[in-house]
Formats: C-alpha cells, structure tokens, sequence
C-alpha cells in the first residue's frame, strides 16, 4: 500500500468526520433535527443523497462483477432500477413530502402510516418497525461485505498480525467510521456526508471506464469484442423471459424503500421536487453507465492482458491498483468507500428511528424528552451495526445477494402499501396491515424454499415479484372487505 494511497483515504475519513461535527451543531437539539434535518434539505442535497444511499457498493462492485462475469445481459437490472426510480420521484416523491407534513408531521415511515390509518396504528408501527430492523440489519451487512472485500483486497498484510483478518478489520473500521458521524450528526450528517460522497462516486464512475479503454493496456475498439464469451456485448443472449423479469422488476423496489424514500420527506418544500428528481436523475443515469462500463471493460483488460481475477466483484478494486498512481487509487478507494458508507449510514439512522419512534416511545417511555429521544436513537444506530456485523463476518458473502434479499423484502413490504396509501382513498388501516405481512412474508418464504435460485426446475424467479403481487392483492381485497367498517 503506497504513501499516497494511505492520504487519500486518511483525508476522506477525516472529511466525513468533520461533516459530522458540523451537523452536530446544527441540528440534534431534537427529533425532527436529528432525524430529518428539520425538513430543509435543498433540491441537490436530497437528490444525491437519496441515490448515494440507494447505489451502496453493489455500484461498484456487484454491478460490475454481474457485468464481468455475464456480459452485458444483466445491463437490464439497471434499467429496470432507472425506470423505478423515477417513478418513484414522479408518483411518491411529491405526495409523500406533502402527506408526511400534513398528517401529523410524521418522522417516520411507521408514523405516517400511523397517522394516515389512525384504527391500526399500533399494529401498524410496530410491524413496520421490526420489518425495517430484520432487512436493515441484512442490507447493511451487504455494505460491510464490500467494505470488508475491499480491506482484504487492497490492504493485505499492511497492519500485520493485530488478531483478525484484513477482511474482518475492514468491516469494523468501515462501521467505526460510518457510527461515527452518523450517532453524532444525525440525518444532516447523512444527508451531507452523502451528497459529498455522490460527487466522489460519479467523477469515479467517469473517470475509471475512460482509463481502462483509452489508457495503457487499454480496451479500445476490438478488443472489447474480442472477449472469448458467446454474446458478451449481447442485451439478449441467453436471456429468458423470467430471467428479464427478475431483472427489471428490481425497479419496483424503490417505492418502498425507507432509506430512500425518507428524503423525500425531508426535501425542502415540494416545489423543489422536480428540481430534485431532474439532478438525482442524471447522476444516476451517468453513474449507471460508468458501472457497466467497468464491468465490461474491466473483463476485456483483464483477458487482454492474461490475469486472473478470483472474484468478479472485486473488479473495481483491482483496476484502481494497476492503472492508477497511489493518489489516484486513494481517490478511486475513497469513491468505493463512499458508495458503502452513504448507504450503511442512511440504512442504520431509519432503523435506529423506527426502533426510537416506533418502539421506544410508543411503549416505553411516551412522555420522553428530545434529548433522551435523540441518545436512544445513537445507541439504536450502534446495536443495529452491531447485528450487521455479525450477519457480515462470513467473508464469502456476496454483495449482491444480500442486496437483492433486503431489496425484495422491502420492495414487497412497503411498495404496495406506500404506493396505494398515497393515491388510493379507499384502502383500510386492516388492508394496510395485511399487504405489509403478505409482502414480507412471501419474500421470506420463497428465499428459504429456495424458489429465487431454482423454481419449478427452471431459473429462479426474483423474490420481490411474487411478494409485491401478493402483497398488492391483499391490500386491495382486505380494503374492500373491510371499507364500510372503517
């Protein structure tokens, strides 16, 4: 590990801590402070925001590993994810930002949906809160993986014999970080540190795929064609028609997922939404783009110049070492760090809110003061990051698969049941509370039956279809059993 490398990455740190303190005076002095920047964020800092802590690390490097190991097919997972997110900004973004305020002025996903189904409001917030604490603990640990991925890649050996292995040293230091800033800043904290982070990801994301085709080595021209796979720059070779759909239907997740859709919640006012959906729009179309391009350059660089790479996800890593000076490769490091660390952080602060607000004063302490409410949420971020710890200590985990595992299950859970609560009149508390344990039920059991691997003897199918269907269904057919009784 070069000099430089170790001061890119030591500035990084340093940056996001700084960022944390200076959110830390600025708004912790109670709930909304802490938990949603008192809903002031501006068009740009939610915009990057909401996709720093949507891309996470599988940007760059389980999108890129797919890329490298099955060419440019599983381009369609990203399309899939462009069309949903902005769907998602169209549709729930201006809604929620204006429903959220006006009932009740919720802090939570949970307190909304209290709010706007006031006859199931307990079942409802409490359901909802232990739905986002299992999956979070599992999507958080997903960012610990690649953080961990990165330490036994690029820092083998550089802290010696300390009792753990590179991979479990960079899975703390990653969490030791990320804790930092967010139990001391809060949402702003997130929320800047993030917007930050996605202008590191994007120049990363730009500046990588150009070196790999046009610099030394490169891949330009023929070469990427030259990559001895059948169909490797084909959208369609091999691809089945539940293979599409497993694909795209990624989209459909982002109604639901609180990390994400929070910000809309705490963008400034909703006239600034189409601002703010035109800039996280673009970055991550460009973002989007940069990640294919690396997955399928980074496969010709390496066939082209005879090397192996063991793990495909581990691509990103590889080629910020061998093409870069070690300032650079800092830089680049610094990127991958901040596609974990946005999301790890986003992910441990909606969590820590639900078990606060959803928990811990709806049954324990009711009457609490601000500032106790706001130390309850700090000690809520640690015990979460501490169970994502535990579920990430297995260092052959795959980015993706957890990733695609909690993506499902709150795509499942909580699309539906966002989607219809903000257009549909008739739905019913009771209606509400059954899409929510339908959609996370069925993810659950088509994951441990195993249908998402293999189904009926062919591909799997992707779990979140099934459990955002069932999920659907059940709310609409529970509401209207059940509209005249509310």
């Amino acid at each position: 590990m070069q000099t430089g490398t170790l001061i890119a990455l030591a500035l990084y740190f340093a940056l996001m801590l700084a960022i944390g303190f200076y959110a830390w005076r600025r708004s912790t002095a109670d709930s909304e402070g802490y938990l949603l920047a008192g809903r002031n964020l501006p068009p740009a800092v939610a915009a990057l925001s909401a996709g720093a802590s949507d891309m996470s690390g599988w940007l760059l490097l389980g999108l890129p590993g797919a890329l490298y190991a099955a060419g440019l097919v599983e381009a369609w997972i990203g399309i899939g994810l462009f069309v949903g997110a902005l769907v998602n900004w169209i549709v729930v973004a201006p809604r929620l930002r204006e429903q959220t305020e006006t009932l009740g002025n919720a802090l939570t996903i949970p307190e909304f949906l209290a709010n706007r189904f006031p006859d199931k409001a307990i079942a409802l917030r409490l359901v909802s809160a232990v739905v986002i604490v299992v999956f979070f603990a599992v999507y958080t640990s997903a960012g610990l993986v690649g953080g961990g991925k990165l330490f036994a890649t690029t820092f083998a050996g550089l802290f010696g014999d300390i009792g753990m292995s590179d991979y479990m040293l960079g899975i703390w230091i990653t969490a030791g970080v990320v804790l930092a800033y967010t139990m001391v800043g809060g949402f702003l904290a997130v929320s800047l540190t993030d917007f930050v982070q996605g202008l590191i990801m994007v120049t990363a994301l730009v500046v990588m795929p150009l070196v790999v085709m046009f610099g030394p080595g490169g891949t330009a021209g023929a070469s990427l064609v030259a990559v001895p796979q059948e169909g490797f720059l084909s959208l369609t070779h091999g691809l089945t028609f539940i293979g599409f759909l497993s694909a795209v239907t990624w989209g459909l997740g982002y109604f639901g997922q609180p990390h994400i859709i929070v910000r809309f919640m705490a963008v400034r006012s909703v006239a600034d939404v189409p601002t703010a959906r035109n800039i996280g729009m673009s970055w991550m179309a460009v973002c989007l783009i940069g990640a294919i391009g690396i997955g399928l350059a980074g496969r010709a660089y390496v066939e082209r110049n005879g090397l192996v790479l063991e793990d495909p996800e581990t691509i990103f890593i590889v080629l910020a070492n061998l093409l870069f000076t070690p300032l650079v490769t800092g830089f680049l490091l610094a990127a991958l760090l901040a596609a974990i660390m946005s999301t790890i952080s986003s992910q441990l602060l909606v969590a820590s809110s639900s078990l606060t607000e959803d928990f811990y004063r709806l049954f324990l302490r009711k009457n609490c003061s601000e500032r106790e409410a706001v130390n309850v949420g700090r000690i809520c971020v640690a015990l979460v990051a501490l169970a994502a710890i535990v579920i990430a200590s297995d260092p052959d985990s795959q980015v993706l698969g957890l990733v695609s595992n909690a993506w499902a299950g709150f795509g499942a859970a909580f699309g539906p049941l966002i989607v219809l609560a903000l257009t549909w009149g008739r739905m019913t508390g009771a209606g509400a509370v059954a899409g929510l344990v339908t959609g996370a039920s069925v993810v659950i059991g088509w994951i441990a039956l195993g249908w998402n691997a293999v189904f009926m003897g062919g591909p799997g199918v992707y779990e979140i279809i099934p459990g955002f269907i069932a999920a659907w269904i059940a709310i609409v057919a529970v509401s209207r059993m059940t509209s005249k009784e509310s």
